[in-house]
């Protein structure tokens, strides 16, 4: 670790062309003659005196040098410097080496299985290659490729696939949305930053390392995504596609391997292994059952469904920037504004905005036959004319019920009723109409963006009424904050019930193993994270932890 100058609350007008680099030496009280380097680690925008804008940084200074001398950055006077501290620059790398010191030989039982290749089934295994541990993936989905395809197939015929879809298939279901990195977890080992930066590697833009909310969008996704599994092969790991894990073959309480089953020759193969990562996504509902019938260890655990709601993308950015287009803004492009909201109801249920898309699309995101659930996702420019945002309702086992797939079971059912109303079509309904319990019959204002067809049908008859009731208060108690955000005109689409995993398997929190030891349940579907980038987090822990198992024995 080295230390670095960090100055915070570093506020430049928007269109000011003095540059960074001036106002550090300003406020470091050096002359312009003097040289420093620096790195962004933060941007965002300050728009309380709206329609005058402000890119707040958080900036570090790595490096000063005053006539030729470089400075010792821990012995700078910073007393009389606002807002600047001395501050250790973490930078993590994962521990790759101790494989390598330990000499350890691979044999082919050795080599780690991935289960999944969503984000952290993705980041397990290019650590695990990275550590020369040559792991073996299987994705029961297609390459994105052939999955875009796929995907697209299905939004223009409403004909699925009920194995490589929106939910399943390389890069998981993140790569079908907005390409959120934000995340809320508290991660002072610089993980967060590598994770962003293999992003930037695999072909994000560089903005991702510092801008407040950084996104990468769908189009981008799919390239990293395959960056990301080119590094794996190149490292000698294997990934295999349309290919089912159907059991976790277990002996005396240790892994000792996986039955799988290849989706276009249906033979069943017998893999010994170890080690095996289990990051299946929150949506692969017949694997955890699969668990349930084979006694591993899981429990209920509360998550979130709702509605997507529809605005134009003009209205959340005159809210933010206070100018009616944003695009006449001189001095910088704006992006597409986006919000976050949160409501208690007055009977205390929790409602609020999850995956805000700004310039965004409502996607038919469904993965099984009979059922319908709808996501958000945005392209890299997020250039569409509407915002669209999950308005999403808490719910527990209380109710639900507290069997492990009692979750499940209601999610399927909320679907099955968003399936039949939309008559296999994402089920719209006008706000003002939600409002009345009556079926609209034409849009207002606000047309809808959607990937997928769409029907007329009333919401209210898909969810329960503490659901909907919850809804309404939340949409008027919205309006209160966002000026137009509770328009009748509003657009509102069923169902959103993929938020995150409805059951957890339960893991050691030391060594992320099962009580079946070499069994490592990670990522999302395992209830272990919540978005992209903690997944990615949770997938590096958990390589982590084989490698620290591995080198000890």
């Amino acid at each position: 670790m080295s230390k670095v100058i960090r100055l915070n609350q570093i506020k430049i007008k928007i269109g000011d062309n003095r540059g960074l680099e001036g106002e550090l030496k300003r406020q470091l009280k050096l002359s312009m003659d003097d040289k420093l380097s620096f790195s962004i680690v933060r941007r965002s925008i300050d728009a309380r005196k709206k329609p005058l804008l402000y890119y707040v940084y958080t900036l570090d200074v790595l490096e000063i040098i005053k006539r030729g001398k470089k400075i010792d950055l821990e012995k700078f006077n910073l007393s009389k410097i606002k807002n600047a501290s001395l501050h250790e620059n973490i930078i993590f790398e994962f521990p790759s080496a101790g494989l390598k010191n330990k000499n350890v030989s691979l044999k082919e039982a050795d080599r780690p299985v991935v289960v999944g290749f969503g984000p952290a089934g993705m980041f397990a295994a290019l650590m695990l290659a990275r550590a020369g541990m040559a792991p073996i993936v299987f994705e029961r989905g297609d390459s994105v490729d052939i999955r875009d395809k796929k995907v697209e197939h299905f939004w223009q015929t409403g004909e699925l696939d009920a194995e490589s879809n929106v939910q399943f298939g390389e890069g998981g279901a993140g790569t079908f949305s907005d390409g959120k990195l934000n995340t809320s977890i508290k991660d002072p080992t610089g993980r967060i930053a590598y994770v962003l930066r293999n992003f930037v590697k695999f072909g994000a833009d560089e903005k991702i390392l510092y801008v407040n909310k950084p996104h990468v969008g769908t189009d981008v996704l799919k390239k990293v995504v395959k960056g990301i599994r080119e590094e794996i092969l190149e490292l000698g790991g294997q990934i295999h596609f349309a290919t089912k894990v159907e059991k976790i073959l277990v002996e005396s309480g240790q892994v000792k391997g996986i039955l799988t089953r290849d989706r276009q020759t249906g033979q069943l193969t017998d893999r010994e292994a170890s080690n095996v990562v289990f990051a299946i996504g929150h949506s692969s509902r017949d694997t955890l059952e699969m668990l349930e019938r084979e006694n591993f260890l899981m429990e209920a655990k509360p998550f979130a469904c709702g509605v997507r709601i529809e605005h134009k993308q003009s209205l959340i950015d005159y809210n933010e920037y206070g100018l009616e287009d944003r695009s006449r803004f001189e001095g910088a492009k704006l992006e597409a504004a986006d919000y976050k909201l949160t409501y208690q109801t007055n009977e205390g249920r929790g409602v609020y905005s999850f995956c805000m898309c700004p310039g965004g699309y409502v996607v038919n995101s469904s993965s099984e036959p009979g059922r319908l659930a709808v996501n958000g996702m945005s392209y890299s420019d997020r250039a569409s004319i509407n915002a669209n945002s999950a308005l999403i309702v808490t719910v527990g086992p209380d109710d639900f019920g507290h069997g492990v797939l009692d979750g499940v079971r209601f999610q399927r059912k909320l679907e099955e009723a968003a399936f039949e109303a939309g008559e296999g079509k994402i089920p719209n309904q006008l706000f003002g109409d939600f409002k009345e319990g009556k079926v609209s019959t034409s849009y207002g204002q606000v047309k809808p963006m959607t990937k997928g067809q769409s029907n007329f049908a009333d919401l209210n008859k898909i969810m329960p009424d503490f659901m909907a009731q919850s809804l309404k208060e939340a949409i008027e108690g919205f309006g209160r904050k966002i000026k137009g955000y509770n328009t009748d005109e509003a657009i509102l689409s069923g169902l959103e019930s993929r938020t995150s995993s409805p059951v957890r398997i339960l893991r050691d929190k030391d060594s992320y193993e099962a009580s079946i030891k070499g069994f490592f349940p990670c990522g999302e579907g395992a209830g272990y994270a919540g978005g992209i980038t903690s997944a990615a987090i949770d997938g590096i822990r958990v390589a982590e932890a084989i490698l620290s198992k591995m080198t000890k024995e």
